[in-house]
């Protein structure tokens, strides 16, 4: 195969719009006046920039696009390029597809796979996959393809909707002709909520440049779904593809990580690495059912028993352990500079249903199975209810106000509080959230986020139209059920600005 390398992302090109798909006077996208660089000085705005004067950008701005990512040139740079739109073509039969509803009906939380091939196109090349698996994902967010429950496939009068999707292509043929340069399986994600059609993207992408390799892959994509039968093939509009966190997705890793053989979690709501908690809670392993657990082991299952005890020991040494002992211990075990820079890019986008404030949505990842002797990774996950998209939870009423830190409740998830606790980790902490704002950066500054979102908008805007009927415009608006709906992000003279009212959050060095 021929084999693409990507290590720098386009210069984004900002998009100059007059009127969109509005159909009600909303906000679409801003005009070319909104989004052009005034070096600092916004006319007849707040002077927002980062409020820090330069001689106190003790780092270095960072000249560079992404960080070195060699290690995943010409696999991961190749399917999850920002900078172009795969389209990816599903074929099942209808009983196949039949299988599908009908496991949905039974059990809403199915995770059982159907047979499918899979076309998948990008930058001049096409490949082809035959007897691939489909399966449908999300926890709360999962729903049933077409149809509301009980009929089965509806040829050429279908009632298809949004719904997320992954694919594996190994599912069902164990070779290397069934993977896409070295990836084997897709996370396909509509954007649920995102009326925007960015925010999970713009987060990951954000990640990779702010150098936390820990953070998947992600990129854009179109979707077809044909059910043998139809006339047509289901066109179901932009979605977002996503590495898979699985032990593949360690094995690339493995020199980062030191080791790809042991202990990955999947942790979601409850999962509070409190002591005082964990020994009553749900921790069981992948058994490959349909049952959600609060701590789910995800690879070394055969050594379930043992990776239970080592997490259950690394609670009762965050919760327990105190003063230079926990300092010392935290930094023995986990790299805590690349833990407080990931989490700085947590809190800047405004990350919510997070560890420490909803103990909820996050991986971790254990590099051996040694009981004391081990580094610990936290890997963040799933980012779409951010940007704005704030909500009452936890200790938290507004996302973009939230003071970074005090962004959860320590007593109850103790980890990241806890660390910040001592002057030279919140040293870290706090140059981390300031680098991100600074305007020399090509990272969370207003600007250059808007450009960067616009960019990724004149490429996807003609193709959001769908034959779900659903989410079919491009709007600068937050998820309908959040608290605060007069946040905006293309929008660089709004008060309420998401990236400007966060940069205003942010503390001072």
């Amino acid at each position: 195969m021929k084999r693409f390398i990507s290590t720098i992302m386009l210069l984004v090109l900002l998009a100059v719009v007059s009127g969109g798909c509005s159909r009600d006077n909303d906000f679409i996208l801003p005009d070319n006046g909104t989004t052009q660089p005034d070096n600092g000085n916004e006319e007849g705005g707040d002077n927002e920039d980062d409020g820090k004067d330069d001689e106190e950008n003790e780092q270095p701005p960072l000249n560079n696009v992404y960080p070195d990512t060699s290690w995943a040139a010409g696999e991961l740079d190749w399917v999850f390029d920002m900078n172009v739109l795969p389209e990816i073509h599903i074929e099942v039969t209808q009983d196949e597809w039949n299988n599908l509803l009908q496991e949905y009906d039974r059990d809403s939380n199915t995770a059982a796979y159907i047979h499918c091939d899979v076309n998948y196109k990008s930058k001049g090349e096409e490949y082809d996959f035959e007897d691939a698996g489909l399966r449908l994902r999300g926890n709360t967010s999962r729903r049933r393809p077409e149809g509301n429950g009980g009929e089965m496939h509806q040829t050429n009068n279908t009632d298809w909707h949004h719904c997320h999707f992954m694919i594996n292509l190994r599912k069902y043929q164990k070779d290397d002709a069934h993977e896409l340069h070295n990836v084997r399986k897709l996370h396909l994600k509509w954007h649920k909520d995102d009326r925007a059609y960015c925010r999970e993207i713009y987060c990951y992408d954000l990640f990779r440049r702010f150098g936390i390799w820990t953070a998947p892959y992600s990129s854009y994509c179109r979707l077809w779904i044909h059910v043998e039968g139809d006339s047509e093939p289901a066109y179901y509009g932009v979605y977002e593809q996503i590495e898979a966190i699985d032990d593949k997705y360690v094995k690339k890793r493995k020199d980062l990580f030191g080791d790809h053989k042991h202990n990955l979690w999947k942790c979601t709501w409850g999962a509070d690495l409190n002591y005082n908690n964990i020994r009553n809670a749900d921790i069981y392993f992948d058994d490959d059912s349909n049952a959600n657990h609060t701590y789910e082991l995800k690879t070394n299952t055969e050594n379930f028993n043992t990776a239970k005890e080592q997490l259950i020991e690394f609670s009762k040494n965050v919760t327990q352990r105190q003063g230079q002992d926990f300092h010392d211990w935290i930094a023995s075990v986990c790299d805590v500079r690349l833990l407080l820079r990931t989490y700085a890019v947590n809190v800047v986008v405004g990350m919510w249903d997070d560890y420490w404030n909803n103990t909820n949505n996050y991986y971790i990842y254990f590099n051996s199975s040694d009981k004391n002797n081990y580094k610990f990774f936290f890997i963040p996950y799933d980012y779409d209810n951010t940007l704005g998209t704030s909500h009452n939870c936890g200790v938290q009423s507004d996302s973009g106000r939230q003071d970074p830190l005090n962004w959860g409740d320590t007593d109850r998830a103790p980890l990241i509080g806890k660390i910040l606790s001592y002057d030279d980790y919140r040293k870290i902490y706090v140059e981390a959230l300031n680098e991100l704002i600074n305007p020399a950066n090509d990272l969370f500054y207003y600007e250059h986020s808007i450009s960067r979102i616009n960019g990724w908008h004149s490429m996807i805007r003609n193709y959001v139209e769908n034959d779900t009927g659903e989410d079919c415009e491009i709007k600068d608006r937050p998820a309908g059920w959040g608290n605060i709906y007069e946040y905006r992000i293309l929008d660089a003279g709004s008060s309420m600005n998401f990236f400007k009212v966060k940069a205003s959050s942010i503390p001072s060095k």
